[in-house]
């Protein structure tokens, strides 16, 4: 037995992330804390840059087959050595009943990588945590499963909207191999949680709130200059439940007489149509595109934007946001913010107060955001009100004590 391996696992889609920073400040957080853990990711990164966030992680990064014929040996070796374990027919009798239910090679991959997260966790792991409902929970409850060890989850967005209610259910319950908790950062994604739940003070509302030490104090804001154009910016992927299209159609319908321009980051695979929908509407020279940037990048961008517009909805699949990190990030800036009253929104912006909601019709949209260019003072103090706000509730740290608490609970009591 090693007396310094970690006692934690935790599971994540991939590492590093761009789009994921939340997560990543939350496991710094948390590592600031003392607590010792490696991650355990079921992808390779894709993106090229890195946040400085993630270069403070000081624990390992072990990278689980990201498909299953990636790493054959690995998997058949490792399915040999799982077969053994104590909880293994029962975690396999669990994966055979969502297997049935959901016949999917996914689901197949889940399981694989079970096995070989079951097999090569140490043998001091005591508790495994896993970022996400859907995909990294089924790898951490069947490796939990079979390794006899309790698990636990945070939920975010499209994982609660787009997971069956079975599969959800089934996790929140001790019963069915569940776990022993969850937390969630929206109080709109923990309602729908307890709902499910047999006991809803298993799930914890623990908002990500915003760790204040890595922004700079906000800017002193000056008036804009009457030949100045408005600057617009969003941060977002460009998906579906992001309203892009939508805002480049508002765009289409502002009036000649207000000189603007737009700069979108970050990345996804909406990019060439939104491009080729920005052309057809006349507007793709105020545009820019500046793809995946890092946080300091972000920052600085926002620093000398006049307006932050993020106008999400509902996709078709039924994901949606939760409360998106770069409205706090955008508060923490005193930077006006433009969004929509979709899921937990309106937890942080109350509309008229902290900034403006609107419906996510183009026309909406455009009115909305004349609105604001032509009131510079109101808006000013709605950026004010968000920043007052963030400072009094959404900082992170009384949401790290609350999982830090959870945490170390659960690994004590399984020691």
């Amino acid at each position: 037995m090693n007396a310094n391996a970690p006692k934690l696992a935790v599971l994540v889609k991939g590492w590093p992330r761009l789009s994921e920073t939340f997560i990543a400040q939350e496991l710094v957080a948390l590592q600031d804390a003392g607590h010792r853990f490696d991650i355990w990711s079921l992808r390779h990164p894709t993106d090229t840059k890195r946040h400085p966030l993630h270069d403070r992680f000081t624990g390992q990064v072990h990278y689980l087959p990201e498909y299953l014929y990636d790493e054959p040996q690995r998997v058949w070796a490792a399915r040999a050595v799982a077969q053994r374990l104590p909880g293994y027919a029962e975690a396999y009798g669990v994966w055979r009943k969502d297997l049935r239910r959901d016949p999917t090679h996914n689901r197949i991959r889940r399981f694989g990588q079970a096995c070989v997260l079951a097999t090569e966790l140490p043998a001091e792991t005591r508790a495994l945590y896993a970022h996400f409902m859907h995909t990294p929970s089924s790898v951490a409850r069947y490796a939990a499963i079979m390794r006899g060890l309790p698990w636990s989850f945070a939920a975010h967005a499209k994982d609660i909207w787009t997971s069956p209610d079975w599969e959800k259910r089934e996790k929140l319950q001790p019963d069915t191999y569940g776990a022993a908790f969850g937390a969630t950062c929206t109080a709109f994604g923990a309602e729908h949680l307890r709902g499910l739940a047999d006991t809803p003070d298993r799930v914890d509302l623990i908002y990500h709130g915003l760790d204040l030490g890595r922004f700079p104090a906000p800017p002193d804001r000056l008036p804009r200059q009457p030949d100045a154009a408005f600057h617009m910016m969003s941060v977002g992927r460009l998906v579906e439940k992001k309203g892009f299209d939508r805002l480049i159609a508002a765009f289409a319908l502002l009036p000649d007489t207000l000189n603007w321009r737009w700069t979108h980051i970050g990345g996804g695979g909406l990019g060439p149509s939104l491009r080729d929908q920005a052309v057809a509407a006349g507007v793709a020279d105020r545009i820019t595109w500046k793809g995946a940037c890092d946080q300091p990048e972000v920052i600085a961008d926002m620093r000398q934007a006049d307006l932050f517009v993020l106008p999400s909805r509902i996709a078709e699949d039924g994901d949606r946001d939760g409360l998106p990190n770069v409205l706090m990030e955008a508060a923490s800036q005193k930077l006006p913010i433009l969004s929509t009253p979709v899921s937990a929104i309106p937890e942080f912006i109350e509309t008229g107060t902290h900034g403006l909601l609107s419906s996510d019709n183009p026309t909406a949209l455009a009115s909305a955001i004349c609105d604001l260019a032509a009131h510079p003072t109101q808006t000013a103090q709605m950026a004010e009100a968000a920043y007052t706000r963030l400072l009094a509730e959404f900082r992170m740290d009384p949401g790290i004590a609350r999982l830090s608490a959870r945490l170390q609970t659960l690994c004590t009591d399984a020691a």
